[in-house]
């Protein structure tokens, strides 16, 4: 695959930096998720601050969002699943006033939902069965609220990945498909080129990568996802620090995503953004980087 042969599209960055930087404790369990309950309009704010900065795609807050989830915090399953769809509207009602941009629902790991670091790890040690009861209903409540694409991210086991792309071929939306990985593996240990080859047999999923890993863990990814994969690949990792589950926050130095993004697109990226700790002047940066590489469009 050329490295032209596909457009270009920039994503967003965090939500939960964004969120944080504009004063909010997202300390709880519930993470970004809360605040569709509780400052719906902020988490608008911030899906703003990214178009403006120059992204083609707002990213819902619905990966830490499930009913069980919500239910585990005190909310009834109706209310559960209006948060959920309000995600989607939230973020296609910012959407409508930038022309030409895209909405993508958050479908993160199960372990997001247990609030104790597991989707950096995978290996939950729960069946497959538990696996697909969990991420069935949200999937098809985020598909019910009318995005654009499906962007299932930060799974960090090929096993979960199995489970997700057969409920993928079952709904008639495109979707991204990214891991979590550290160096050439997955978080749970598999080989990234069997890992990747498990959503890229699968039409509806249009581009297949990583996120929420060191930038410097990007580019070999890239390359093996184009090469096994043979579609184009999605990049927006985080700035390089570490998350301690315990204290709850993220530790060390990083660097933003336009100091690599020339390397990954040139490699076969499409799709390339930002995770954890990027934010919108990140975003501005690297559409600033990228902007000779190809003309941005959006995918059909």
């Amino acid at each position: 695959m050329s490295a032209a042969s596909d457009p270009l599209v920039i994503l967003d960055g965090g939500l939960s930096n964004a969120l944080e930087d504009r004063g909010h404790d997202l300390s709880d369990a519930l993470w970004s998720a809360r605040l569709l309950r509780d400052a719906p309009s902020e988490i608008a704010a911030v899906h703003r601050a990214y178009y403006r900065a120059g992204a083609m795609v707002a990213t819902t807050a619905s990966y830490q969002a499930s009913v069980v989830g919500f239910e585990r915090a005190g909310v009834d399953r109706a209310e559960a699943e209006r948060l959920i769809t309000s995600s989607v509207h939230l973020a296609r009602e910012v959407r409508d006033t930038f022309p030409g941009r895209l909405v993508a629902a958050s479908v993160g790991p199960y372990g997001a939902m247990l609030a104790d670091g597991s989707e950096y790890r995978g290996r939950y040690g729960v069946s497959r069965r538990v696996l697909h009861d969990f991420h069935a209903p949200r999937l098809e409540l985020l598909a019910s609220a009318g995005p654009d694409l499906l962007a299932v991210e930060t799974i960090p086991d090929a096993d979960e990945a199995e489970v997700i792309v057969e409920l993928l071929a079952e709904l008639d939306l495109p979707a991204w498909f990214s891991y979590s990985i550290e160096g050439s593996h997955t978080r749970a240990g598999q080989p990234l080129a069997d890992a990747f080859a498990i959503p890229g047999a699968v039409d509806q999923v249009i581009a297949v990568g990583v996120n929420c890993c060191a930038p410097e863990d990007v580019l070999p990814a890239v390359r093996t996802a184009v090469a096994v994969t043979g579609k184009p690949a999605i990049a927006y990792p985080n700035r390089g620090e570490a998350w301690n589950a315990v204290a709850r926050a993220w530790v060390g130095d990083g660097r933003g995503p336009a100091e690599f993004a020339r390397g990954w697109v040139e490699a076969g990226a499409a799709y390339v953004g930002g995770c954890c700790r990027v934010g919108p002047e990140d975003i501005r940066l690297l559409a600033d980087a990228t902007a000779h590489s190809r003309p941005p469009v959006l995918p059909a």
